[in-house]
């Protein structure tokens, strides 16, 4: 059964009910009243209840005596096996849980619809809800217990005791939880903007976005087989961007190149090797030729010449001037 917080002291009448639970069959004869009744009051006693020398502790006691000979059961036998019974479907309402119990029990024990009665019920019945949340969250592995137990709103007090974790494993967890709750409103923020766009489009914003496809799924709620779609169109267009940057890069390359010794007029080869042969004249670095080459628009095709074998220059230029 669910116990009272160790720190308060039980109500009367729940520590009544224990001292009965206890008692031989032979303790409840009539001969055997005043007896019972004085070793029950001592028990009381030595709990601060001082119910040995309280005329109206001493009557609640007997009234109790006189109830459980009634019955023919101790109280707290049917209140345990009630207690005993609850799932955390059940104690999903403690209150609805509590009265369930009150009313079953009722008939039988009267002093149950008491209006202090009743509320320690509801403790016990808090409890034993804490005590099945505890139990259903010790049976998740890595961070599920504490995830279930703050979700059930259960405080840092009973997680730490009830898991036995320390409070910087804690604090990690609820970190952990606080980082994908801002991620889910970034989430949401980002699909709120393409709210009007088709699905395809939706989902590629998202994963442009570098959201999880877990989320996409949860919070765009589209299956696995769009989104698959959506990334193998998106890998086609990667490629085609790729292909068109690099015709892009190639043409650049080309046109900084210039044009090849075959594509070159006999006209323009000869202008190039004029100015080829100035900048020669200027400096005899290969670095500082191609920098001034560059800067001149010489092709490539003649700087290479001129950097490797400058004397084709004169070949080169007399088969352009005969063309020219």
């Amino acid at each position: 059964m669910g116990t009272m917080n160790g720190s308060e002291q039980k109500p009367l009448w729940l520590e009544i009910e224990e001292g009965i639970l206890g008692l031989a069959d032979t303790e409840l004869e009539e001969g055997n009243r005043e007896s019972t009744v004085q070793k029950i009051a001592a028990q009381l006693d030595e709990k601060g209840f001082n119910a040995s020398r309280t005329g109206g502790h001493l009557l609640d006691l007997r009234w109790a005596l006189d109830a459980r000979r009634t019955v023919g059961r101790p109280l707290l036998k049917d209140l345990n096996e009630a207690i005993s019974a609850l799932t955390l479907d059940d104690v999903s309402s403690p209150h609805a849980a509590t009265s369930g119990i009150i009313r079953q029990l009722g008939e039988s024990w009267p002093l149950l619809k008491g209006g202090e009665q009743i509320k320690d019920v509801g403790k016990i019945v808090e409890a034993t809800k804490l005590s099945l949340l505890i139990d259903m969250a010790r049976t998740m592995e890595g961070d599920g217990g504490v995830r279930y137990l703050r979700g059930a709103e259960v405080v840092d007090a009973s997680i730490l005791e009830g898991l036995e974790i320390t409070q910087e494993r804690l604090d990690e967890v609820d970190a952990a939880m606080a980082a994908e709750k801002a991620e889910i409103a970034r989430v949401e923020d980002l699909l709120s903007a393409v709210a009007e766009k088709p699905e395809q489009e939706r989902i590629k914003h998202l994963l442009n976005s570098d959201v999880s496809e877990d989320l996409i799924k949860s919070i765009a709620e589209v299956q696995q087989s769009a989104i698959d779609t959506t990334k193998a169109a998106m890998e086609e267009e990667m490629k085609e961007k790729q292909r068109l940057a690099e015709e892009a890069a190639a043409r650049k390359k080309a046109e900084a190149e210039g044009p090849s010794l075959e594509n070159m007029s006999a006209d323009d080869m000869l202008e190039h090797i004029e100015a080829l042969r100035e900048i020669l004249d200027f400096s005899d670095q290969e670095k500082e030729i191609r920098v001034m080459c560059e800067q001149s628009g010489v092709p490539k095709a003649l700087v290479e010449i001129a950097v490797s074998d400058p004397d084709k220059l004169d070949a080169l230029e007399e088969k352009a001037e005969a063309e020219s």
